[in-house]
């Protein structure tokens, strides 16, 4: 494949920007890993290794992550809030998750600890970006309590597992991740890559049982335009 002129390669990288975002994009959007995305690529005629697309998928995910938080709308004021183990190098680690009302992903932070220094931690990060929510939702873990007590002192606090499947349900693409690149390496993989997968899948996943095919298509059609605004953005 002979690259066409008309696309400018970014400052220090072989490749133009449409190439680099579209690998990005199917890293982030599909259940692939970066040898599937080398495959995709050379495909197309792009002959580049799993390496370079890993070195992509670092740089350039944090980006879109970034202007995905930065331009999406209000959270709604009622949060749930879990936690869930993270098996790190043969330590259990503790993945920190927030979804509002809607299901989308507020944001994670892996923690080596299930405390309530580590819950208080997580909440005022929330809190900071957020502001204060109506209602909380948790399961029964105890550690929860004194922090939204302190933080959160008008919330309406219910710690209920029943009533806590919304978030459980968001945990899956982790696990799905997790299988794919046989665990995570370290603290500092898991933080990068989560924050940037899970705000990814919240504009290209609009929960289409929810939606007839139009306003789905129309969602699609919003998701790839936002992706493109996105992808101008980085610096050449």
């Amino acid at each position: 494949m002979k690259i066409p002129a008309e696309m400018p390669r970014l400052k220090g990288y072989r490749f133009p920007r449409e190439i680099v975002v579209y690998a990005v994009w199917a890293y982030h959007r599909f259940a692939l890993s970066t040898a599937d995305v080398e495959d995709l690529l050379a495909e197309r005629g792009v002959i580049v290794s799993r390496e370079t697309v890993r070195k992509w998928v670092n740089r350039f995910g944090r980006h879109f992550a970034d202007c995905i938080k930065r331009d999406r709308p209000a959270a709604a004021d009622k949060w749930h809030l879990d936690e869930v183990v993270v098996p790190i190098n043969g330590v259990k680690m503790w993945l920190w998750r927030a979804v509002d009302g809607s299901g989308d992903v507020l944001d994670i932070l892996v923690q080596p600890r299930r405390n309530a220094k580590a819950a208080r931690r997580f909440l005022k990060q929330l809190i900071t970006r957020f502001g204060q929510p109506r209602i909380i939702i948790t399961d029964k873990l105890r550690s929860y309590i004194k922090p939204i007590r302190q933080l959160a002192p008008d919330a309406d606090h219910r710690a209920h597992k029943g009533i806590n499947n919304r978030i459980e349900g968001s945990h899956r693409p982790t696990r799905k991740r997790e299988k794919l690149m046989g665990r995570f390496k370290s603290l500092r993989q898991a933080q990068r890559f989560l924050s940037a997968h899970d705000q990814i899948n919240t504009i290209f996943k609009p929960r289409r049982y929810r939606l007839s095919a139009i306003s789905y298509r129309h969602a699609r059609a919003d998701a790839f335009g936002l992706w493109e605004d996105f992808a101008d953005e980085i610096a050449a």
